[in-house]
């Protein structure tokens, strides 16, 4: 492969895409959109590439903002090793977010306002609030937590009473990115143990709505794998917090939001596409061995 588009590929975190996927899936199966009989597909289509190219623009964004504290703890990194040009890598993740604006745009007016809303908070977080104790959790949830919402789109938001679930992936991305904070000189117990209440919510949430839904049974079998691919990891770094235990519990965490969408899948709609969901899991934990996750 050409050593520069490697390096623009770099700079999206293909790995990370597939879990956008699975947002969208995951929002249209609490939408009830599987349940309608010959649905269309090229909606999902249109919403899912949506949201890879919105997180590609996030992500190529975040590294745009972070060119200079990249060239200290990162210069291995696309821009500060000079593969591509912070000018270039700021049109690039633009034009991501431009088309991934467009895109969703394709499937109604209210996608097209979710995924500029989505490109919008992308931008603060990498800009202004990701160092903020507070705000920067909450602004990188709310991405991830916007994007499961614009995959409920793909039918009438208007009297969804699945809405409300929009706050676990806040909740979830939340702990990831308070965890992330040690990736590279390690950090506090406290904050990995927070990191664990929260992902003990986010479970109890799956929980709870399968039950309402009386669609516990099929959710099962992928709540536990989300937890057996999540945990481990994240007591590890408890036991021992240093960047690199805790560079583990990150990417677990980030590529395990597979995990955690089929189980919303299973709750919406049934095991059949809660697998298919799954199955970017192992698709996604190849790519990470060329790709950087975090």
């Amino acid at each position: 492969m050409d050593r520069r588009l490697q390096a623009y590929l770099r700079l999206t975190r293909p790995a990370n895409l597939l879990t956008a996927i699975s947002d969208i899936w995951a929002g249209a199966a609490l939408s009830g959109y599987f349940l309608i009989k010959d649905y269309v597909a090229w909606p999902l289509v249109l919403l899912s590439l949506s949201s890879v190219l919105l997180y590609a623009g996030g992500v190529v964004m975040n590294d745009v903002f972070d060119a200079k504290i990249d060239a200290i703890e990162r210069p291995g990194r696309p821009i500060p090793f000079n593969l591509v040009s912070r000018t270039s890598a700021t049109v690039f993740g633009i034009s991501l977010f431009v088309l991934g604006i467009i895109t969703a745009t394709f499937t109604s007016t209210i996608s097209g306002i979710l995924s500029l809303f989505i490109a919008m908070a992308a931008i603060i977080y990498d800009g202004w609030t990701k160092h903020h104790t507070v705000w920067g959790p909450f602004n990188m949830g709310l991405c991830r937590g916007v994007n499961l919402l614009l995959g409920m789109s793909i039918l009438s938001l208007q009297q969804n009473p699945m809405l409300l679930i929009a706050i676990v992936p806040v909740i979830y991305i939340g702990a990831i990115t308070l965890i992330s904070r040690g990736e590279v000189q390690g950090g506090s117990r406290f904050t990995l143990w927070t990191a664990l209440i929260f992902y003990i919510i986010v479970i109890a949430a799956i929980i709870l709505v399968g039950v309402i839904k009386s669609r516990i049974l099929p959710s099962v079998i992928f709540i536990i794998l989300f937890i057996l691919f999540i945990f481990p990891h994240l007591m590890l770094a408890i036991k021992d917090p240093t960047g690199r235990r805790i560079g583990k519990a990150v990417k677990s965490g980030v590529l395990g939001i597979i995990l955690m969408n089929a189980a919303w899948v299973a709750v919406g709609f049934g095991w059949e596409w809660a697998l298919i969901t799954a199955s970017l899991l192992p698709i996604s934990m190849i790519i990470s061995i060329y790709f950087e996750v975090t």
